[in-house]
């Protein structure tokens, strides 16, 4: 026998009605619906004929249960207050839309149906075999798949409520999420999914339908209902503009939205650079949720290691660099890809750093490409920029190009300490020549007990050089690579800057040198920098939902 199992018609008339006819045209003998009758959509009372005129057999969602008896809230399980939020608003619109006729036919429906079918036990249940409003996500560790399928013992179990369809065997049982016909499952795709099975003395398969339905005329019904904007934007779009807080870290990361514009620091406006305000308006517009790429925890600027060899060997180096450190050095084509892989990719700013970036030959080239593209930040210590290294660097000089070098102390003797003999004076030199050349550098410090009282002393000396005060910042000590004391520095404490080496893809810059920190390498070499966002937004959610707090920002950039 073929069957058809459907969840979540949310109010949605359109694609209910497109469901029993893709599902007849298919050949289903049965179809079913596992509940949450109201939930998005407008209109949940046209869903009733539907229903009944095509012998769709229902279980019962905790939204049905709970229209049924006119209880205060859904009882869907959103536990975080801006889910809550959106989750009340349409129940309320449900509750006060639904005809009690409708609203007492619900209360009489099971919240399980387990039957044989072709020899086969079939176990339907909305939530999962646990409770009636539990999620049962894909992603869960395989020991709470077990739990679940175990309490069953069914041959297959059938589930919804998540919103998300997906398939795996556990153990014996076969589980399938069919998936919701109220609102795309959160992929860009407008179509809805649902399940058709395949039953036959005891074999099943399973299959996950793409439906396509008039998704104009369920979003005008929408608007016409009064419902918010977002809602509706879902609809068209494919992607979820509400309850984001309740997706676990792998599925909240493959979508386009991540947090709530209200979790963002306030009076948060995306970055602008140095060069001016960009010309191109707020990608999301104001809505309420944004991406967690391009916010204040995860900016929208890429690093580049062009190599990690050095000239210098600070004893406080986060990345290990040194003139005996392995170059792995990117080619200059490679780094040219990578910046126009960047622009495709929705960066904002490219960061060039090593080792010491002028000991690569090619580097002049790449700075000429890459500022091309993206405005560019150089990292130097400014003591290279004479000879071959730095001919053609004049001819950047009104570009979108930034060279960016550290000094340490206002002396010789507290910079040299760290950075090696004569390097303060040498690094002086470099910041002179960067001003001749029309490219004044911005100068950052890192600021160790041994130089802290200096700091002023550091801006009265780059002031007297002609830099504008907005050039000097002040940076921590991290305790990465060279350096056994300063600010510890991981996934869980600091947010994310995607940094690209020849070794892979790295959670931040300061943790780039796969040798010295293994626990911040994303991906292998090779990975497309969208996928190192999408490692990136999962991690993120990882750490942070473990206590809820969100990371601090660890600033190598000025």
């Amino acid at each position: 026998m073929r069957i058809a199992v459907c969840g979540g018609p949310y109010g949605n008339p359109y694609a209910l009605a497109a469901f029993v006819d893709d599902a007849r045209a298919r050949g289903c003998e049965r179809l079913f619906c596992l509940g949450d009758l109201g939930g998005f959509g407008a209109e949940v009372d046209a869903l009733w004929p539907i229903l009944t005129d095509n012998a769709v057999e229902c279980v019962a969602g905790n939204y049905d249960v709970a229209v049924a008896r006119g209880d205060t809230d859904c009882g869907c399980g959103y536990r975080d207050p801006k889910d809550n939020e959106y989750a009340q608003l349409i129940y309320d619109h449900t509750l006060a839309t639904t005809g009690r006729d409708f609203a007492a036919w619900m209360g009489t429906l099971p919240t399980e149906h387990r039957e044989t079918i072709d020899g086969t036990d079939v176990h339907m249940v909305h939530g999962s075999t646990l409770a009636l409003n539990d999620f049962w996500w894909e992603s869960l560790p395989e020991d709470q798949h077990r739990l679940r399928a175990e309490a069953s013992g069914a041959d297959v179990v059938l589930c919804t409520h998540s919103g998300l369809p997906w398939q795996r065997r556990v153990g014996d049982t076969l589980v399938v999420n069919v998936g919701v016909l109220g609102k795309p499952a959160n992929d860009g795709r407008r179509e809805v999914r649902y399940a058709v099975l395949d039953l036959d003395g005891g074999c099943v398969s399973a299959e996950l339908v793409p439906l396509a339905y008039d998704w104009r005329a369920q979003a005008r019904s929408m608007r016409a209902a009064g419902l918010p904007e977002v809602f509706a934007e879902t609809i068209e779009t494919g992607w979820w503009t509400t309850c984001l807080e309740v997706l676990p870290p792998p599925e909240r990361s493959r979508g386009r939205y991540h947090l709530y514009r209200s979790t963002l620091p306030a009076g948060f406006t995306p970055a602008e650079d140095r060069w001016g305000p960009s010309a191109e308006p707020d990608p999301h517009g104001d809505r309420p949720v944004v991406p967690l790429f391009g916010t204040a925890y995860f900016p929208s600027r890429l690093w580049l290691y062009t190599n990690f060899h050095c000239n210098l060997a600070c004893d406080y180096c986060a990345v290990a660099s040194s003139p005996k450190a392995d170059p792995r050095t990117l080619p200059a084509d490679t780094v040219r890809a990578l910046a126009d892989e960047a622009v495709g990719a929705g960066f904002t700013e490219l960061y060039l750093t090593g080792g010491e970036p002028f000991l690569h030959p090619d580097i002049v080239e790449i700075l000429d490409h890459a500022s091309t593209r993206l405005p560019t930040v150089v990292m130097t210590n400014a003591m290279l920029l004479r000879g071959r290294r730095a001919d053609g660097l004049a001819d950047l000089a009104g570009r979108k190009l930034t060279v960016q070098t550290s000094l340490d102390g206002a002396t010789a003797h507290t910079h040299d300490a760290h950075r090696g003999s004569g390097s303060w004076r040498r690094t002086l030199d470099g910041i002179r020549r960067l001003i001749d050349l029309g490219l004044p550098p911005r100068v950052a410090l890192t600021e160790t007990p041994d130089n802290t009282r200096e700091i002023p002393a550091v801006a009265e000396l780059l002031a007297s050089l002609g830099l504008p005060a907005d050039h000097f910042a002040v940076r921590p000590l991290l305790r990465r690579g060279f350096s056994e004391s300063g600010v510890e520095i991981g996934e869980d404490s600091s947010i994310p800057e995607l940094a690209v080496t020849a070794d892979g893809l790295h959670w931040h810059p300061a943790g780039a040198d796969l040798a010295t920190s293994p626990d911040l390498h994303l991906a292998p070499a090779g990975t497309p920098l969208e996928t190192g966002k999408q490692r990136v937004t999962e991690r993120f959610f990882t750490a942070r939902l473990t206590d809820g707090s969100l990371p601090r920002p660890v600033h190598c950039a000025v």
